[in-house]
């Protein structure tokens, strides 16, 4: 059973996608802020995948630097970032890999489908 650090600052947000995670048969962590986030990943906790907000409170691109603390303790790790906002292309650019983007709003059958579509992509 996989293991997914979901981060978001929103409270019902967080709560939806962990339930909608664990509905599916996936195992959480949560962190409401980039500094919860970078202890669990820094941490010897397996992770599977990171499922992130981009904007974590007055974070504009918490999300974004989530990503890099991944690819540098944990490379290889897939990333799904969400946000309500569009993406420049500077921040496009940052996004590790392997990763996709979500946009906000989201239904619970897009958020299955992102992280069952890295995960499978990761083993094969």
């Amino acid at each position: 059973m996989a293991t997914i650090l979901v981060v978001e600052d929103e409270p019902t947000i967080l709560l939806l996608a962990e339930s909608v995670l664990q509905h599916a048969g996936y195992e959480t962590l949560t962190a409401s802020t980039l500094a919860e986030a970078q202890a669990i990943l820094n941490s010897d906790q397996p992770l599977d995948l990171i499922f992130t907000d981009i904007q974590l409170g007055q974070e504009v691109e918490a999300g974004i630097e989530i990503g890099q603390i991944v690819k540098q303790a944990r490379d290889g790790t897939p990333v799904v970032y969400a946000s309500g906002r569009a993406l420049t292309d500077g921040m496009q650019s940052l996004l590790v890999e392997p990763s996709t983007y979500l946009p906000k709003p989201y239904t619970d059958e897009q958020v299955i489908k992102s992280v069952s579509e890295l995960l499978r992509a990761g083993r094969q």
